[in-house]
């Protein structure tokens, strides 16, 4: 701790962003603050809905109640502070908020990563024992699923967090990134830190490879039960009921894999930024839509309210 006092009185970083103020850029920045604004009001609505319906307090949406949480947060971390460098001009962040901004970002992606995980082997049971469904997703098993998500994620990110902003920073501080990302700024470092890279690297494949690995495995228990099924019906609800789960899957793993599956020789800042621009601000959005648009019960439910809404505004 003694570390942090010492370098948190000293220069603040510099985020080096991702937009000038070109027009082109300016329009870019528009975009990505309409993307924030849909991802805020979609992730808030769904968990507001989740939370007031009854017909949504099962098990699939108190996970998903989780994962609108965990987005919410994450778009909260990065873009407010991006927005308000680029406006004002000023684009330093404090030794402490840099601190802040690593241990939230690495707590929130691992907590998510497994959690997605998890939610598959719910679709599992979901679709392979749906008489035992409530059952086997009891309360019980819902809150050690999302406990450890949670408690999985918290760890890596403080110790993470904990050892990065240990390491003494020298220069100039410029961070080439619109966030304090643990990779852009272990450059600045003083110190060699190619040991650190190569087990935050074993982290990284462990932390993606073994949720990955419950989902393919989950997966292909689905498919084994789903070719057993003679209704074409049965086919579609099975379908309906996982296309949701693996649009996020597959757009969430695809961003986080490019960035920190790839070897360090094949890295560009460039293109970091753009896929972290994809999962930090884009994928938020997009799931509670992608939930939400394909989803009859969700409908169902923002439909009521509208209903209780005009109601209540004509009384």
């Amino acid at each position: 701790m003694e570390t942090w006092a010492n370098q948190s009185s000293t220069n603040d970083f510099i985020l080096l962003g991702i937009f000038s103020h070109s027009t082109a850029d300016l329009v870019l920045f528009s975009v990505v603050m309409v993307v924030f604004t849909v991802a805020l009001c979609g992730n808030v609505l769904l968990l507001s809905l989740i939370y007031i319906d009854p017909q949504l307090h099962t098990p699939m949406y108190f996970f998903l109640s989780q994962l609108s949480l965990m987005d919410l947060m994450l778009v909260c971390n990065i873009v407010p502070k991006m927005a308000a460098n680029f406006l004002s001009g000023r684009k330093s962040i404090s030794f402490v908020g840099c601190g802040i901004q690593i241990g939230l970002f690495v707590c929130l992606v691992g907590s998510e990563g497994l959690l997605l995980g998890l939610m598959a082997y719910d679709r599992y049971v979901a679709i392979s024992h749906p008489l035992h469904y409530p059952i086997l997703m009891n309360q019980k098993v819902r809150l050690q699923i999302t406990g450890s998500s949670w408690a999985f994620g918290i760890i890596d990110g403080l110790i993470q967090m904990v050892v990065v902003m240990s390491f003494p920073y020298c220069g100039l501080r410029k961070v080439n990134h619109f966030f304090c990302e643990m990779l852009s700024l272990l450059k600045l470092a003083c110190v060699d830190t190619s040991l650190f890279e190569k087990v935050i690297f074993a982290c990284c494949v462990f932390m993606l490879l073994f949720p990955f690995s419950i989902i393919v495995a989950s997966y292909a228990c689905i498919l084994g039960t789903v070719l057993r099924m003679r209704s074409a019906q049965a086919w579609k609800k099975a379908l309906a009921t996982c296309s949701s789960h693996l649009t996020a899957v597959t757009l969430f793993y695809g961003a986080a894999m490019f960035i920190y599956l790839r070897p360090r020789r094949y890295r560009a800042p460039s293109h970091d930024k753009v896929v972290s621009i994809f999962y930090t601000v884009l994928t938020p959005m997009l799931n509670p839509l992608i939930y939400s648009l394909r989803n009859r019960e969700v409908m169902g439910a923002l439909r009521k309210g509208l209903d209780r809404c005009r109601i209540g505004s004509q009384h």
